[in-house]
């Protein structure tokens, strides 16, 4: 506390002897509550003083990673995020305000979930969900379209995005511009087009949304994926897209048996024509074998009819005869038959073995 102040309250410090009669009176004494804790005392309540405004007042802010920060100076939107770190400002005059950067989820669906998105910071979550994307075909009938799309708010141009867009992007930027897509590129095809051109039509939607989404000034918002999921026709196509299909896998399993019948004729053909092929080899080798044999045969019969002369023909008689006698000295009652002109061979009949057998016989 400044010396005048101390002075001040000395001045007004009663006597003892006032203090006496006032005690005496009923009266009471005032004393200076600083009187008693020296010249230091002031600057030690000016420093509690600035630290119960730092407690209370928080001029800063701890900006996380996947976050930048954007410092709204009287008002007005400084251009440059703040990264992650510590960052101090100027209460009431200036505020920080945190902004995800991680990648976001937004799905169209009308199938039910558990909660989605993350209270972190009481900010907006990582994930959303929206009712499936209405559609009406070429020929006007509905169709329901359930889609995710994958996407992260561009750190660099987070301030100019959230100065223009305000807190509300995701749905001016991202669910706008994709149902607008989704509608145009589905509104060309009749609904059962619609499966069999499936992932021509999966194609022209994400490249069209990211088309749609990069064309924005600075191009606030970087598109990760967009995930055509589910298309979901009316009962009454889906029966005759599957009376149709059924149709189609008879048609398929005819065809499929058809051929293999045309297989199995080819395969037995196929073997009929070995089987006679090798017919005809064999009988063709038979009958070269038979051929063959006659041949050598009749060369044989050449060459023994060429080397028949009269001498070889004497020479062999007399062989013979020679091999008669000799049986005749065994069997005397044998009788030999001789060729007319000495040919041979000669005839034996064992005659004992005739008369034998007539005895017996009698």
């Amino acid at each position: 506390m400044p010396a005048d102040m101390n002075d001040y309250f000395k001045k007004k410090r009663p006597s003892n002897n006032s203090n006496n009669n006032n005690n005496s009176g009923g009266g009471s004494n005032f004393e200076n509550p600083l009187g008693n804790m020296g010249k230091g005392a002031p600057w030690i309540f000016i420093l509690l003083a600035i630290g119960f405004g730092i407690f209370v007042l928080k001029p800063f802010t701890i900006i996380n990673s996947g976050e930048v920060g954007i410092k709204v100076n009287t008002g007005k939107f400084e251009q440059e995020a703040l990264p992650a770190g510590l960052h101090f400002y100027i209460p009431v005059l200036q505020k920080i305000i945190p902004v995800n950067t991680r990648i976001r989820l937004i799905t169209y669906s009308n199938v039910s979930t558990g909660a989605l998105g993350d209270s972190y910071r009481g900010f907006e979550g990582g994930l959303r969900r929206n009712p499936a994307i209405s559609v009406l075909d070429k020929r006007g009938l509905t169709v329901n379209i359930d889609i995710a799309v994958q996407y992260r708010l561009k750190a660099e141009s987070a301030p100019a995005t959230i100065e223009k867009w305000g807190s509300s992007w995701e749905e001016k930027i991202i669910n706008s511009k994709v149902r607008e897509v989704v509608r145009d590129v589905v509104g060309q095809y009749t609904a059962e087009q619609l499966p069999e051109m499936r992932n021509e039509i999966a194609a022209a939607i994400e490249t069209k949304v990211k088309e749609s989404v990069d064309e924005l000034p600075n191009q606030p918002v970087i598109l990760t994926s967009v995930e055509l999921r589910t298309i979901n026709l009316p009962t009454k196509i889906k029966d005759q897209i599957e009376r149709v299909q059924i149709a189609k896998q008879d048609v398929t399993i005819a065809e499929q048996q058809k051929e293999k019948a045309k297989q199995q004729a080819q395969k037995a053909a196929e073997i009929a024509k070995g089987e006679a092929e090798r017919n005809r080899i064999e009988a063709q080798g038979e009958a070269d074998k038979i051929r063959i044999e006659a041949e050598e045969q009749a060369k044989a019969n050449t060459l023994i009819s060429r080397s028949l002369t009269p001498e070889l023909l004497e020479l062999e008689q007399i062989k013979t005869q020679g091999k008669f006698n000799e049986a005749l000295k065994v069997n005397k009652d044998a009788k030999i038959f001789l060729t007319p002109g000495g040919a041979v061979p000669n005839i034996w009949v064992n005659t004992q073995g005739k008369e034998k057998l007539l005895s017996t016989q009698q």
